[in-house]
């Protein structure tokens, strides 16, 4: 049984991590600020004995080192990062803070522990790729000083950092890429495209699309993108990629929006808005790295398929906003007699 720190925890993609990992029979520490993570994502775990949370920052190196006060860790995911533009664009300081302080403060943890760690990088480090589908080579077309690059180049400089760390301490790094990814537990006001647009249609408001929706991006099921991610851990230690995981089938944005009109009746019509700075046009990931070092990983699940537990999880919160019947999470960290974990 390992003991696992998950940084970001709380979030979309940490809360589906932590419960894989107490199913597969781990003790968890999830670690979260509550800056876009939520309690309601986690509370049906708290009860756990496999499982802690613990309130914590990663910039701050204080709060990081004693999350291993309770005992070694062996393994170390770091999802801690806003990753939708709304929410990373509201401090754009504090989330180059992230990437950079926190991955560090990290990686010292990592190092202390000899402990595996898997940096959470992004499909937005090749910015608005010339080459299409994108691979793991392509070093990316990023503009440094747009309104997008706290994130492109946040996420960037954590992976210098972590091979860094691997070349001049010995660091155990994996790095992995992720493409758009949607599924039950998103926020509903995350401002994400898939989130966006099934909101609209539920309340019956237009369906916003940006330029004329020839733009492309391509959607992996949540449940494919964990069963990448325990295998990237699970993969020798030499192999550190960076890999790509994502799905590889590509969808135009009106696409997206015409077919989310399938799956909800509902009043909403499609218009159409003017294109956001920087917003890159072309996002499909060459996955042949990831099907060869993973054991032929690759998603299996369709974006319509996909779609319908998503939209019924969506319907659900919008209900309980509307009667007022949505449970009230009490936030609490559970933490030993000293203190930390």
């Amino acid at each position: 049984m390992k003991r696992i720190l998950a940084a970001g925890g709380a979030g979309f993609l940490g809360s589906h991590l932590c419960r894989r990992l107490l199913e597969n029979g781990d003790r968890v520490i999830c670690a979260d600020n509550l800056y876009t993570g939520r309690m309601s994502n986690i509370h049906d775990l708290m009860d756990s004995e496999k499982f802690t949370f613990v309130n914590c920052n990663i910039i701050n190196s204080e709060e990081v080192k004693k999350l291993d006060e309770a005992g070694p860790i062996d393994e170390i995911y770091n999802l801690a990062c806003p990753a939708s533009p709304p929410h990373y664009q509201k401090s754009p300081v504090y989330t180059v803070k992230t990437c950079v302080l926190g991955t560090m403060n990290l990686l010292e943890l990592a190092v202390k522990n000899h402990a595996k760690i898997m940096q959470f990088s992004t499909s937005e480090v090749y910015g608005d790729p010339f080459v299409h589908p994108q691979e793991e080579s392509y070093r990316g077309n990023v503009n440094t000083v747009g309104i997008r690059s706290c994130y492109d180049e946040g996420k960037r400089c954590a992976e210098t950092l972590c091979y860094d760390y691997g070349r001049e301490y010995g660091a155990r790094i994996k790095i992995i890429r992720i493409f758009n990814t949607y599924g039950p537990m998103m926020d509903p006001a995350d401002g994400r495209v898939v989130s966006n647009m099934i909101m609209q249609a539920l309340k019956g408001e237009d369906i916003t699309i940006y330029g004329d929706g020839s733009q492309t991006r391509s959607f992996c099921y949540v449940d494919d993108l964990i069963e990448g991610i325990v295998r990237m851990m699970a993969s020798r230690d030499s192999f550190h990629g960076p890999v790509n995981l994502g799905n590889p089938c590509e969808f135009t944005i009106r696409e997206l929006a015409e077919l989310i009109l399938e799956l909800i009746p509902t009043s909403s019509r499609i218009v159409c808005k003017d294109l956001p700075q920087d917003d890159p046009m072309q996002r499909k990931p060459d996955i042949s790295l990831a099907q060869q070092q993973l054991d032929g990983w690759s998603p299996k699940i369709s974006l319509r398929d996909g779609l319908v537990p998503v939209i019924a999880y969506f319907k659900e919160t919008l209900a309980q906003n509307r009667t007022g019947t949505g449970k009230t999470i009490c936030m609490r960290t559970i933490q030993n007699s000293t203190g930390g974990v």
